[in-house]
Parts: C-alpha cells; sequence; structure tokens
C-alpha cells in the first residue's frame, strides 16, 4: 500500500487511512483481512509471482525467504542535506523498537521485532551488507561508492548463479541493488527510510511525525557523531560501534530495554506514547498453528479500529 506524498502528519494520516479503509473493503469482499504484523507468526509458504522476484530467488537461494515473509514500513523524505539526513535516520535505527509488531517467526520467538532479526541477521554473510544498517557517510560521493561496488558484487554473483548481465540489468538497478534500511533514491528523489515493521497504522503516523521533525531540523542544524542529544545548533548522534548496540537491543528487546528507552528520549521521541504490538503479544516460546491464526484474527480486528479511528468513525 502506497500514499500519495504529503505535506503535513495530518494529511499523511488522512491518505494513509483512506488507502487502508479501501483495501480492508476490498478484503471484506473476499472474506478476508488485513493484520498488522510484520511477519505471519507461524511458518508460511509463499509462492514467488514476479521475474525479479525469480532471479531474487536464483541470487539469494535460501535466503530469499526472509524478504518474502516480512513485511515493512518505508517513509520517503524529500531530499534535503543528504549526508546529514542519511546519518540522522542511521542513528534513528532503534526508533522501530517503539512500533515492534511480531515476536514471531515461523512458529518461534524470536525478538521484539522478529522480521528485522531475521532479515537483517539470518542471511549468509555474503548478502548481510545488502539487507543490514551501513556506517555513517562523510560525503554523498562516498555513498554512492559504495552503491557501486555493492551493485557490481550482485551482479558477479547472479553470474555465477546463470543469470546473464542482460537480464540482471533489466530487472535491477544501481539503487535497487540494496535492502538496507536507509536507501537514497536519486529517482524519487528521496532519502528512504524502511525500519520500522508494519504496524497498527495510529502508531506508525506518530512515529513519522516524530522522525520527521528531527528530519526538519536537520536542515538547520549540523548532524555530529559525539554526545548524543538535540541541542540548539547541534543534533548529536552516537558512534556508529555504540549505534549498533542500540539497534541489537531494540530489535531483540524493543522498548523493554532500558538502555533503548533513555536513548530515544534523549533523541526527542516521547517512549511513554507507544505500546507495541510485540510488547503486548503473550505466548510461550513456540507458537502453535492454530494459535497463530486466533492472533492474527485478533490484531485483525485491532487494525480495523485503528482504521476507523484515523477516519474519525469512532
Amino acid at each position: 500500500m502506497q500514499t500519495p506524498p504529503v505535506s503535513s502528519t495530518e494529511e499523511l494520516r488522512h491518505e494513509f487511512g483512506t488507502v487502508l479503509q479501501a483495501v480492508r473493503d476490498k478484503a471484506d469482499e473476499q472474506g478476508l483481512a488485513l493484520v498488522p504484523l510484520g511477519t505471519p507468526l507461524a511458518r508460511e509458504s509463499l509462492d514467488i509471482t514476479s521475474e525479479r522476484g525469480q532471479l531474487l530467488g536464483r541470487i539469494y537461494a535460501d535466503d530469499v525467504e526472509y524478504a518474502m515473509n516480512c513485511a515493512g514500513t518505508h517513509v520517503h523524505f524529500d531530499k534535503g542535506n543528504v549526508v546529514r539526513q542519511l546519518n540522522l535516520l542511521t542513528a534513528l535505527d532503534p526508533a522501530l523498537a517503539l512500533v515492534c509488531s511480531s515476536p514471531y517467526y515461523n512458529g518461534s520467538k524470536l525478538a521484539c521485532s522478529s522480521r528485522a532479526a531475521v532479515y537483517r541477521y539470518e542471511s549468509h554473510s555474503t548478502f548481510a551488507r545488502y539487507r543490514d544498517l551501513w556506517d555513517y557517510v562523510e560525503n554523498e560521493e562516498q555513498w554512492e561508492a559504495r552503491i557501486d561496488e555493492q551493485y557490481y558484487i550482485l551482479k558477479l554473483i547472479a553470474r555465477e548463479r546463470g543469470i546473464d548481465p542482460e537480464t540482471f540489468n533489466e530487472h535491477f538497478d544501481r539503487e535497487d541493488a540494496v535492502l538496507t534500511p536507509v536507501r537514497l533514491r536519486h529517482r524519487s528523489p528521496t532519502v528512504e527510510w524502511r525500519a520500522p515493521d508494519t504496524a497498527l497504522p495510529s502508531e506508525i503516523i506518530r512515529l513519522v511525525g516524530e522522525v520527521t521533525e528531527l528530519m526538519h531540523q536537520a536542515d538547520y542544524k549540523d548532524v555530529v557523531v559525539g554526545e548524543t542529544g538535540i541541542r540548539t545548533e547541534q543534533i548529536g548522534i552516537p558512534p556508529f560501534p555504540e549505534l549498533r548496540g542500540l539497534s541489537t537491543a531494540a530489535i531483540s528487546e524493543g522498548i523493554g530495554s532500558l538502555r533503548v528507552q533513555d536513548y530515544l528520549t534523549t533523541m526527542g521521541f516521547d517512549v511513554t506514547r507507544y505500546h507495541p504490538i510485540s510488547e503486548r503479544m503473550e505466548g510461550g516460546w513456540t507458537l502453535p498453528h492454530e494459535e497463530s491464526l486466533r492472533l492474527r484474527r485478533e490484531y485483525a480486528d485491532a487494525l480495523r479500529e485503528d482504521i476507523d479511528g484515523l477516519m474519525g468513525e469512532n
């Protein structure tokens, strides 16, 4: 589901609610329901229906499963000071803890965000670079050089899998070669944030509103590595090794991690306003298929109510 470009949180609320309501109504006609979860909870097997998807299956082999069975939120911000934007969104990666939606993957409890856990960490080391968080950049040229390198490597892997360069070039371009939590998109042109799960739309909109406020500040404040926090002329972000630890804790423990809570509060988030689904979903370390269906129905109902709330219908 995709919304048109918007200029305010209230406009996003209306557009997102309208799209969700239309898709929900169409699902109702087919006896189906939308579920606001980042994974299907229990083991599922989905068919690859596009030619690009089939090529990804040949390139990634078994690792393609993690991309097929995960759902996330992608937010595009208009390009401004690209380096500040890339580095700030990278530093805000732990904010994914505010909307963790699914602790289960293939019937086992993995993490507060099982989607992020499998998507980033379960892949073979060859492919981890295409999905995990990248280090800060010093300039835009450095980012472009990283993309060029990874695109070249992916093309070599594809050739080893029997995919000729012409077919590869037809279905993949350089800016789509990586699936990292932060991406620079020239065709939009935007800076894209892909860290959060799919979740209840009211929570997503709240998060996007808070991140947007920080992105606006990056227009006139330096983003510097050092003492973390929002200051009059600077936004301080942690050294990347420290950030990696915070992101790992956010994925694993969510806002149950005091370290993550403190960091997000320092970065200007009101943690008390968020109630992630993963924090509310009770269950054992394994999840029977029948229980996964019950939970999916429960949160399908919760999504229905949330959409009505967005549209002012309750």
